[in-house]
């Protein structure tokens, strides 16, 4: 009887840390079921890192999927663009079509892990700029500017999907250097993003890279 009560104790200790580590599924899967192969999970690089959102973890999963498969990105994400994000003007030579014509001819790049240290100086630069309205990257307080750590970043702000931020910064529109779009595909190790509520937009993510 007492090893039964034993069992029945240990089985209740362990289901809410069962519980705590939720099946993720690809955040790509509704666009193609090519998504679906378990090679891809190796992208879901964040997934213990207990320090970001669940949002911030799928940001950082999107771009690795685009990043691992660039021309199945291409064919599912960028050439269904309008039904991810309405703000995108496919006709654009310079932007969307550049980005079809680099995505859907480039190779594998090496996928992100998550950091600690980029996500600090992401989230301090994202609610500092939030709370203000501030649009850029400079730092606007002493704490940020201690806490910056980058070679690369990116901000974006109004939209809070992830398949959406990541598209919105391939595609890089009105960009005329394409520089998120550079540092997206760029040659980094490390990324971790941070999002957070925006006085004038809405929203703003930061993601830093180095």
């Amino acid at each position: 009887m007492k090893l039964l009560f034993r069992i029945l104790l240990l089985c209740i200790i362990a289901l809410p840390v069962l519980a705590k580590d939720p099946v993720v599924h690809n955040p790509l899967a509704r666009y193609s079921d090519e998504w679906n192969d378990p090679k891809y999970t190796a992208c879901n690089t964040a997934a213990n890192a207990s320090y970001l959102s669940a949002k911030e973890k799928e940001i950082i999963y999107v771009l690795n999927l685009a990043r691992m498969n660039p021309k199945l990105f291409c064919k599912t994400i960028v050439l269904q663009a309008n039904t991810v994000s309405s703000f995108i003007d496919t006709s654009s030579e310079v932007y969307y079509k550049s980005l079809v014509k680099l995505m859907s001819g480039m190779e594998p790049l090496g996928i992100l892990q998550p950091d600690q240290k980029c996500w600090i100086s992401a989230q301090c630069h994202a609610a500092s700029s939030g709370k203000t309205g501030y649009v850029g990257h400079d730092r606007q307080t002493a704490e940020c500017r201690k806490k910056m750590t980058f070679r690369g970043e990116c901000c974006q702000y109004g939209i809070s999907e992830p398949v959406a931020i990541i598209l919105e910064l391939l595609v890089d529109q009105g960009v005329t250097s394409l520089g998120h779009r550079e540092i997206c595909l760029g040659g980094y190790k490390v990324m971790s993003p941070s999002f957070q509520p925006h006085k004038a937009y809405g929203s703003v993510t930061v993601l830093d890279f180095n």
